[in-house]
């Protein structure tokens, strides 16, 4: 009876040392030291503000984000958004043009009207472009001609693209072809009129400095009249043998 006494007692000593739990040893963790939240959120501002950094020093302390500018942080281009775009009529455009000093410095081309006031050397008065302003002279930006196309009537623009015709050729064609060729040479004629417009409205609107504030209204119901291109740009009219 005592050995059985004595053989349950080991037992259960022997079940108390297996159940009881194994002590912590002081100063480990026995949780998982894998990367938190907190730590990305950590390693992504210290990039950020070194990439800040170096952007500071490399554009020579004019930006700290590479060269881009996002509109909101340019406080009259906010203002204007707030306020809501402009519509001017060709004479309300007209004391932009930097003669007043409490007044901005607008142009238009094809009918969108842009803040130039950020580069007065240029457009104000005395500026070497100063002649654009106030206006929309969508034509000059086209032509080249400064001082005879300070208009935006595009009336017979195209003819500037369009090929000087060969007179021998010419004596070999039906007046069908002719019709044809002069046809097809009008619609590429006007495809390039409007590349280039294009390209004079996206440098303005795309332009780090300058921004679009609104449009000219009432253009369309200005008199249309045909107009003798400039010099300039009748000698940049390609002649059809030099084409071949």
């Amino acid at each position: 009876m005592s050995d059985l006494r004595q053989r349950l007692t080991k037992s259960d000593q022997t079940k108390a040392k297996n159940n009881t739990p194994t002590p912590r040893r002081r100063g480990v963790d026995t949780k998982s030291n894998g990367i938190g939240i907190l730590d990305i959120i950590r390693l992504l501002v210290t990039l950020a503000a070194a990439s800040c950094g170096l952007s500071y020093y490399i554009t020579s302390s004019e930006s700290l984000l590479w060269g881009y500018r996002p509109w909101f942080t340019r406080w009259p281009v906010l203002m204007r958004y707030l306020q809501g775009p402009l519509l001017l009529t060709p004479e309300q455009l007209t004391p932009y043009d930097g003669s007043d000093p409490s007044l901005p410095i607008y142009l238009a081309v094809n009918g969108s009207i842009f803040d130039v006031s950020a580069n007065p050397l240029v457009y104000g008065p005395g500026g070497s472009y100063n002649f654009f302003t106030g206006r929309d002279a969508t034509r000059a930006f086209v032509t080249g001609c400064f001082q005879e196309d300070l208009t935006s009537d595009m009336t017979g623009v195209e003819e500037m693209f369009m090929p000087v015709d060969d007179p021998e050729e010419d004596k070999t064609l039906s007046s069908g072809e002719k019709k044809t060729r002069r046809e097809q040479d009008v619609r590429l004629a006007r495809t390039k009129v409007q590349k280039h417009v294009q390209h004079w409205e996206n440098f303005f609107r795309n332009h780090k400095k300058y921004f679009e504030v609104g449009k000219v209204v009432g253009l369309e119901s200005l008199p249309k009249e045909k107009r003798e291109l400039c010099e300039p740009a009748r000698k940049q009219r390609p002649k059809r043998k030099d084409m071949k």
